[in-house]
């Protein structure tokens, strides 16, 4: 992923607080089935638009089903798969967990001015509870936080899947699609490429020894 702020701070939306100063906008989302208008700022990743990896995600990916009441979504930032993913699933209920303060506090917004805030908790990630079991998980994940990071993250959410659950994940080709899934598919996982355009892959990824739902 590739920030949209340059500079000396390049991947402040990694940082809990960034330091770069706030200069809200808005984004427009439009999708197929529903527009939506979010609330974005400056230190977010994809700040001034919505970007093609989770626009991909947004379109391709397997919708909500009755059976998946908990959803993750792994680095909210301002929220746009998490508020389309309440708006499109009245009976989910999305967590939503970023390291990044600011992006919590713009989720939790863009829920409230849509009327999700009830079916939305937004939150850093050690505030999830423990005994969660997510029926789905979608993502594009933080793939410049670095490969260490990257595995011991995707170890911890993806173990936090209920047994039918699956996880869908946007990761660019040319920034390692192709080997993180042969590194999820190493550790017991079943992994599926379900989608690949504009550079990009959807990976569908079971829970180890797990198979995927029919």
């Amino acid at each position: 992923m590739e920030p949209t702020d340059r500079g000396p701070r390049a991947a402040h939306y990694f940082d809990n607080d960034p330091t770069v100063p706030s200069e809200p906008r808005s984004v427009d989302i439009t999708l197929p089935d529903l527009s939506l208008r979010l609330s974005s700022d400056r230190g977010i990743f994809s700040a001034d638009h919505l970007d093609a990896g989770t626009k991909l995600l947004l379109m391709e990916a397997p919708p909500i089903t009755e059976t998946d009441r908990l959803v993750l979504d792994i680095g909210c930032g301002w929220g746009p798969i998490t508020c389309v993913t309440a708006a499109r699933a009245p009976r989910a209920v999305v967590w939503a967990v970023d390291i990044n303060e600011r992006a919590r506090h713009l989720t939790e917004a863009n829920a409230a001015a849509l009327g999700l805030t009830a079916r939305v908790h937004v939150c850093a990630p050690d505030d999830v509870p423990a005994d969660l079991r997510f029926d789905r998980i979608l993502s594009n994940p933080p793939i410049r936080v670095g490969k260490a990071a990257l595995h011991a993250l995707l170890t911890h959410w993806l173990g936090a899947l209920a047994p039918s659950g699956v996880a869908h994940l946007v990761v660019q080709k040319h920034l390692g699609s192709d080997s993180l899934a042969k590194w999820l598919q190493r550790r017991g996982h079943r992994v599926d490429r379900i989608s690949s355009r504009a550079g990009y892959r959807i990976l569908e990824v079971a829970g180890p020894t797990r198979s995927r739902p029919t």
